[in-house]
């Protein structure tokens, strides 16, 4: 009877020590799949993750266009608004012109005055010659008149009275020509080296009239760049001035990404570094392509209003991060557009470390530029030059012969 719970034991001894070739088999394979899974992990580092930098603490930037006016006035009329498209030269803001156009109109009849004026100078030049020329001849005579009377003074032929006379008047005669030479110095001091539509005076009533033919002309608030109105903050009969913000638009290409990297993540980053932006917008299936651009010269902390202390007792290291703009391919954004502020996902290849991590020489191209207030002034000079002429019309060529030196024979 005892040998019986024995054998049960040993066969039930036997049964549990079977299993144990399939739990070292488990065993086995997890180990084995740990290490391929490591080795994996490995050479997915040694030849992918080493040559890449990412962050998901990226923004999409670009440049604010803040619209003021260049003149004060009263709004009258306001031709757009926002999330609409502007082009480049198209009217936002229309305020309202009398004023200007009164300032206009008095500037045209300063300027046809003071060519007149001027004008008169000249012709006073000719007057004041002539006039000099009179006074030689008025001397001359009479230092002929006391030779003569001297002479006949031995002989009885005059009397001293008369003789006094004559020198008399030799001495006014003389005076009077002095006067009129200084009439005729100053006359030709005050246009010498000019000709009546180049004439100093002329010029400033000349300048004066663009000034305002300028302020009438920008009373037209026009958009500086083609982009997006994404704010309006004035409204009608709003009295503007200057320092008045109306508009603020967004170009419709000047966009990048403003990455902001963990200082531990800078060591190979390089401008010129092949760049793969995802958009939180249109999710991952959309990448963008792009380069880095640059790297600011200090971290966000160091360039904020008020940076951060850490000269107290109770200082705990933070990581800091580098804001490193990336520039994105202009044919990707018109396909895909581009908000401000959206958040996105950047992915730096740094397999290639040959470049810098500071250039004093611009990675892209950094001149802004618009030639829309340029042709403010057009048609000045045409008005400007019917005026002059329509003024000086009443003068003859003498005139102008005499002023440019070319007197005719």
């Amino acid at each position: 009877m005892s040998e019986q719970p024995s054998q049960q034991a040993g066969q039930d001894g036997a049964k549990t020590r079977k299993p144990r070739p399939r739990g070292l088999m488990r065993r086995g394979l997890i180990l084995i799949a740990a290490a391929v899974s490591a080795a994996a992990l490995g050479a997915y580092y040694a030849f992918f993750m080493r040559y890449h930098v990412a962050t998901d603490d990226a923004y999409v930037n670009g440049n604010l266009v803040h619209l003021t006016p260049q003149i004060s006035g009263t709004v009258i009329s306001i031709d757009t608004d926002e999330t609409q498209f502007v082009r480049r030269g198209q009217v936002l803001v229309q305020l309202d012109p009398r004023d200007a156009q009164v300032a206009l109109a008095q500037a045209k009849a300063n300027l046809a005055e003071t060519v007149r004026d001027v004008a008169q100078l000249f012709a006073e030049e000719t007057r004041d010659a002539a006039l000099v020329d009179a006074q030689q001849t008025q001397l001359s005579q009479s230092t002929e008149d006391l030779a003569r009377d001297r002479s006949l003074l031995s002989v009885h032929g005059v009397s001293l009275e008369t003789l006094e006379h004559d020198q008399n008047a030799v001495r006014s005669a003389r005076a009077a020509l002095q006067q009129a030479q200084a009439t005729l110095a100053s006359t030709r001091d005050a246009i010498a080296g000019t000709t009546p539509a180049t004439h100093p005076r002329v010029l400033q009533a000349e300048a004066n009239l663009r000034a305002a033919w300028l302020a009438l002309a920008r009373t037209r608030v026009v958009a500086p760049v083609s982009g997006y109105v994404v704010r309006r903050s004035v409204q009608l009969g709003e009295e503007v001035t200057p320092s008045s913000e109306m508009l603020a638009l967004v170009p419709e290409t000047s966009m990048w990404i403003d990455a902001n990297f963990k200082e531990s993540q800078l060591r190979n980053l390089r401008i010129g570094q092949p760049v793969e932006i995802s958009v939180d917008m249109y999710g991952a299936h959309v990448k963008y392509h792009g380069k880095v651009l640059g790297l600011t010269a200090g971290t966000g902390s160091a360039l904020a209003v008020l940076p951060t202390e850490n000269a107290s007792g109770n200082w705990i290291k933070i990581v800091q991060r580098l804001p490193v703009r990336i520039g994105l391919e202009p044919e990707e954004l018109a396909e895909h557009p581009l908000f401000l502020g959206l958040s996105t996902d950047v992915d730096v290849n740094v397999r290639n470390r040959s470049g810098s991590a500071l250039s004093r020489i611009p990675a892209w191209p950094v001149s802004l530029h618009t030639d829309v207030y340029a042709a403010q002034d057009a048609g000045a000079d045409a008005a400007i030059g019917a005026i002059v002429a329509a003024n000086l019309s009443h003068h003859t060529d003498a005139y102008y012969a005499r002023a440019m030196g070319r007197a005719r024979p």
